[in-house]
């Protein structure tokens, strides 16, 4: 068996070897002729001969034989004829047929690889002295069983890769059909079952945005007038009341400047008088219009320093504005000083990318998970959407406005999470996917439109 497969292994084209084989297998039998075929579409092609090429052979011969092959791969035994006594009856009809031409003995013995028949050798003699021995028919099947798998082998490397993927698929599909493969159908079945649930069943979806916590009223503590810082009372996360004093200006100047409106609305007081004692009526209208304005201007100074003095507008916390280290720093009227949020009542400003504010809607519910209490969800609902984009760390995405079902204590102005409004039901498959399809079509679009 080992010179054989070395006569098989000097060729490397499965018809050579194949033929190589044949031709050796029948010098070592004693037999008239050896026949190699493979199953090729469910039926078995001769492949090679001994002695000789298919050329040579007869067509109608050929069939015949490749009919026989199909007897013994389909029962998937040795098939031999005349039968030897005492073996077991086998379907005979093709070797019958292939003998009733050519006369003598025929013994086709399968190719096996693995579970699985992929060929057969056929064994002609001519002269048959007899019926074939079991011994010998052994000795035959040990030589097939050693070099079919060989030549097997080559024709699988010969052939296209799509017909070797449609051989892997038959195989395969068999495997599944037999009982070896109960575990693979159980698996296959589970794997279509769940994929079904993937691409049909559909799920909450929810979009996510990074979200930052506001209080639900901001109001800004601006400068009244210009001046200079005199005393900062509070720093941002102090609790203040509604009236107390957060931010005083320095009253120097305001101070100075009363004083000479004050002294200006004397003189034109005592002006006013001596006209009347002179029935001055010119000097009288004149120094009358002259002394309202100076009260004017003492009443404006009177309402500025009133207002020197910056208060909370109500109960709530500074969120921004720390001016301790500022002091004696001059500011302008309308500068911006202070920050107060009430304490109790919070909003949820969230950034929702501009890809997906398409689909949330006002009345959508969601949850919002900070930073700070990150094993604590609290509910919302979204109030309003912010009609503007804004960029934020290379991305466009709309502010959304959201209103907290709860309000627990431990919230503070500022704090940061990540929010996911619930938008609707979709299956899992749209979710994982549809961010490429959408940036596919978009690419595409791009091309076709140029």
């Amino acid at each position: 068996m080992l010179a054989s497969l070395a006569v098989v292994l000097t060729h490397h084209r499965l018809e050579r070897a194949a033929a190589a084989f044949a031709s050796e297998m029948a010098i070592r039998v004693g037999c008239d002729r050896v026949l190699v075929g493979f199953v090729e579409d469910r039926f078995t092609q001769v492949v090679a001969l001994s002695h000789g090429t298919l050329d040579e052979g007869r067509t109608e011969f050929l069939r015949s034989v490749g009919a026989a092959m199909d007897e013994a791969i389909d029962q998937g035994v040795v098939v031999v004829l005349p039968t030897p006594q005492g073996d077991l009856p086998r379907i005979i009809l093709a070797h019958d047929e292939l003998l009733r031409h050519q006369g003598g003995s025929v013994c086709t013995i399968p190719i096996a690889v693995g579970q699985q028949f992929v060929g057969a050798v056929s064994l002609l003699f001519r002269q048959s002295d007899g019926v074939l021995e079991h011994q010998q028919i052994q000795a035959w099947e040990h030589a097939i069983a050693l070099l079919g798998p060989v030549l097997e082998l080559m024709r699988q490397q010969e052939r296209p890769w799509h017909q070797r993927a449609k051989a892997l698929l038959s195989r395969r599909w068999h495997h599944l059909r037999s009982p070896a493969g109960r575990r693979l159908r159980i698996g296959l079945a589970s794997a279509l079952a769940g994929l079904a649930v993937v691409l049909f069943l559909p799920f909450d979806y929810r979009i996510g945005g990074n979200a930052r916590l506001e209080g639900a009223v901001q109001r800004v503590l601006v400068a009244p007038a210009d001046g200079f810082l005199k005393r900062a009372l509070v720093r941002p996360g102090d609790e203040v009341k509604a009236g107390q004093v957060v931010v005083e200006l320095a009253d120097q100047e305001l101070q100075l400047e009363r004083h000479k409106w004050v002294s200006e609305v004397a003189v034109h007081d005592n002006a006013l008088s001596a006209a009347m004692a002179r029935a001055d009526r010119a000097q009288l209208v004149i120094n009358q219009a002259k002394g309202d304005e100076a009260r004017a201007r003492l009443a404006l100074v009177d309402e500025l320093l009133g207002r020197i003095q910056v208060k909370a507008p109500f109960d709530g916390s500074v969120i921004s504005g720390d001016l301790s280290q500022s002091l004696g720093a001059p500011v302008k009227q309308g500068d911006v000083l202070l920050t107060v949020a009430p304490s109790s009542r919070y909003r949820v400003i969230i950034e929702v990318d501009e890809r997906d504010i398409a689909r949330v809607k006002a009345g959508q519910h969601g949850h919002l998970a900070l930073s700070a209490l990150p094993w604590d969800t609290l509910p919302f609902e979204v109030k309003r959407i912010t009609p503007m984009a804004k960029a934020v760390d290379g991305l466009n995405v709309f502010e959304v406005e959201a209103a907290l079902g709860s309000q627990p204590d431990s919230l503070r102005p500022g704090q940061r999470g990540v929010a996911r409004i619930l938008v609707g039901r979709e299956p899992l498959a749209w979710a994982w996917t549809h961010r490429v399809t959408e940036w596919v079509r978009i690419v595409l679009w791009g091309w076709l439109g140029h």
